[in-house]
């Protein structure tokens, strides 16, 4: 399964030495997870699973550091400024910020969650307490709810 796993990294990463990291990182968390596998399952998949997220995880802290330091090349005493983060909410317009505060709780946390502080679905699922295809199920109502208050707002501004 090995060579099966290296030929699927290398695949992702076209690179040899990236490949090898991406396999030894999928062999230690199938290890250290193991006891979450089932029993009578796919082991490949899993494992093809496992290496698929390490490859996304890696991808992201990538893109993450690649900013960090992008910011830190135009500024190089940016990391000792002590500036709060920026809210979420910043970057809303009321009228969009009014439209989510009018949805329902259920929708407007799954909202929150995934689309203003840029959770996954797993990590909003979660934060909920719902399985995954209820934040999902939920996500898209609530997008449907939002884009139709915000169709709305207009109208009701040219009214009054």
């Amino acid at each position: 399964m090995h060579r099966e796993l290296f030929t699927h990294a290398l695949r992702l990463a076209h690179n040899e030495a990236l490949a090898e990291d991406l396999v030894q990182d999928t062999v230690e968390r199938a290890l250290r997870f193991e006891d979450r596998f089932e029993r009578g399952t796919n082991l490949r998949a899993w494992a093809h699973q496992i290496l698929l997220n390490v490859y996304i995880s890696k991808c992201r802290r990538r893109r993450r550091e690649g900013k960090a330091l992008q910011m830190l090349s135009t500024d190089p005493c940016a990391w000792t400024a002590s500036q709060p983060a920026a809210s979420p909410w910043n970057g809303l317009s009321r009228s969009t910020w009014r439209a989510i505060q009018s949805l329902p709780q259920p929708f407007r946390a799954t909202i929150v969650l995934v689309d203003v502080h840029e959770l996954s679905y797993k990590a909003a699922a979660d934060e909920l307490g719902v399985p995954l295809g209820t934040v999902m199920s939920r996500l898209h109502r609530a997008r449907r709810l939002l884009a139709s208050a915000l169709a709305e707002a207009p109208a009701e501004r040219a009214a009054a």
